[in-house]
């Protein structure tokens, strides 16, 4: 072997060998997991946000399990504020997003935002003044979510549809219901799609199971079986925004 030959040689042994650690180093780094994705969830919404029990009492509620489901799925859950309130109507969120101070600076840092409002409208005028019910539930609507945009143009909103609080009234009772609910749903969704933003429903979702989901036939809101199922519902929506 000449001496250019035994160069050559040495060369190329020496490179494989300065190859095989920085190999070993990149498969190492292929096998580091991403950081996890921040999140700030901030909740608006009736007592439905709040967890309200069927029993009278506050709980977890839906709002709880999507933030458990942001932990079990390892996004880094940095802050979860829970704004809602039994009782609230459209026009108490609206006024929350428009002047409280605290919920905006909340909406400004937010990654996330859940929003069920509109029930505490509806429910009381159902035999006076449905229409004008819903039409209030319509323009308070539209402004919270623009107000939510303008604080926040890259915050993902997920807007809650409602389903039949009243599962054990009459046939004829439900005929009436059922259109007004039908009509309330679809403001809503016209509401969230002019803004740009996600619809869940969960009336077909409830309806399933309305003995297990409704179990106080004297009280409209969910058991725990039925909050989590409502999440999941939420989360179907959420989860594949991870990947955009």
């Amino acid at each position: 072997m000449n001496y250019k030959q035994k160069a050559l040689g040495l060369l190329t042994a020496g490179a494989l060998l300065a190859a095989l650690p920085f190999n070993a180093v990149a498969k190492t780094q292929a096998k580091v997991e991403k950081p996890p994705v921040q999140v700030q969830y901030v909740a608006l919404g009736d007592s439905l946000a709040a967890g309200q029990t069927p029993y009278k009492y506050v709980d977890y509620g839906y709002t709880d399990f999507i933030a458990d489901y942001f932990v079990k799925n390892k996004y880094k859950l940095a802050d979860f504020d829970n704004f809602g309130v039994p009782g609230y109507t459209s026009e108490n969120v609206k006024n929350d997003v428009t002047k409280s101070k605290k919920i905006r600076k909340e909406i400004k840092e937010a990654t996330h935002i859940t929003i069920d409002i509109g029930a505490n409208d509806l429910l009381p005028k159902l035999s006076t003044d449905p229409a004008g019910a819903i039409a209030a539930v319509k323009a308070n609507l539209q402004t919270i979510l623009k107000t939510i945009d303008s604080l926040n143009p890259r915050v993902k909103v997920y807007v809650m549809g409602y389903y039949n609080p009243y599962p054990g009234l009459s046939a004829a009772e439900q005929a009436k219901l059922l259109p007004l609910l039908k009509l309330f749903n679809a403001e809503i969704q016209k509401a969230a799609k002019d803004n740009k933003d996600t619809f869940v429903a969960t009336d077909m979702l409830i309806a399933k199971k309305t003995a297990e989901y409704l179990p106080n036939p004297l009280d409209i809101h969910l058991s725990e079986a039925g909050y989590k199922a409502v999440a999941s519902e939420f989360w179907k929506y959420i989860a594949p925004a991870k990947k955009k």
